[in-house]
């Protein structure tokens, strides 16, 4: 083999290595919704899928409603939500343990992150850190509360743009 051929070889070789190593470092900055279209929720929601950010959880045993910490739920981003958490008559759930999880149910898969209960703020109100949503879609937020020796839980629906 000679010179000149070894050299284009090894030229290959590292410049191979080198776009799998960007790939794999730049990939969860980029995200899977530019290597596969369907990825990015391009299946419609079903058209009764209820948005509320408010409302009594599976039981009726608490009255549980969220809101994010910016104006709309951001696409990518590590965001964090406030989650107040009732008795049906309005008194404040003091305490309570908190578990959350979700995913997107069209997709099969799970959160990208693990969010959980970080701090109870007082007045029913726990923040929830570690959000974020990776793709466009729909996303289901599931919250199993334990408070006063009762367990319920409840599942909200977004849809992201």
């Amino acid at each position: 083999m000679n010179k000149q051929t070894l050299t284009v070889i090894v030229t290959a070789a590292v410049t191979t290595v080198i776009v799998i190593v960007a790939f794999l470092l730049l990939m969860p900055m980029i995200g899977p919704r530019f290597l596969h279209p369907m990825m990015m929720g391009s299946e419609s929601a079903p058209a009764s899928l209820d948005l509320a950010t408010s409302r009594p959880t599976d039981n009726g045993q608490f009255i549980v409603s969220w809101r994010s910490d910016t104006d709309e739920v951001p696409l990518n981003q590590m965001h964090t939500w406030t989650l107040t958490v009732t008795t049906p008559d309005g008194a404040p759930v003091e305490n309570a343990e908190i578990l959350v999880d979700g995913g997107m149910p069209q997709h099969g898969h799970g959160l990208p992150t693990s969010p959980q209960v970080t701090e109870y703020l007082g007045n029913g109100e726990y923040r929830v850190e570690g959000l974020r949503f990776q793709m466009t879609g729909w996303w289901e937020v599931k919250f199993n509360i334990s408070a006063g020796g009762q367990t319920d839980s409840i599942t909200f629906n977004l849809t992201l743009q």
